[in-house]
């Protein structure tokens, strides 16, 4: 799989300035937040900044939003380091059949790929595999 230029890495791909949501902080908060910023999932970090998760579940799973914290659904942690190559963003982006992936460096958030991301660096054909192989199991 070759993506765009050859030395290019997940810092290339991400968009920078992503905020976090406290781990303390309840999901309907959270899905304030997500309205006002025109995200579609947003990370969970703790009081020392450090990823914990994306907020993606409650309501379908019969949870009370406005009692539910966000690190309280931090489970399953997904992400790239900053220098990871374009195909290993990809690959784990693949892997977990998931479509946002926080980039870390130095063990903090410092952005996030998402489809969009991708559609401005890849090539039409391999994001046409990837977004088949991402949804193929949704």
């Amino acid at each position: 799989m070759t993506a765009g230029h050859p030395h290019e890495t997940a810092r290339d791909l991400m968009s920078a300035g992503v905020e976090c949501i406290a781990a303390h902080e309840t999901l309907d908060r959270a899905a304030q937040m997500m309205r006002d910023r025109g995200v579609g999932a947003l990370p969970i970090c703790g009081s020392d900044d450090r990823l914990k998760d994306i907020v993606t579940k409650c309501i379908a799973e019969g949870h009370d939003p406005s009692r539910v914290t966000a690190g309280d659904l931090a489970t399953g942690l997904v992400w790239v380091p900053a220098d990871a190559t374009v195909e290993e963003a990809l690959a784990r982006m693949e892997e977990n059949q998931i479509r946002r992936l926080p980039v870390i460096e130095n063990h903090r958030i410092i952005g996030m790929i998402s489809e969009a991301d991708l559609a401005k660096h890849l090539p039409d054909d391999q994001l046409a595999g990837f977004v088949h192989r991402v949804y193929a199991g949704v």
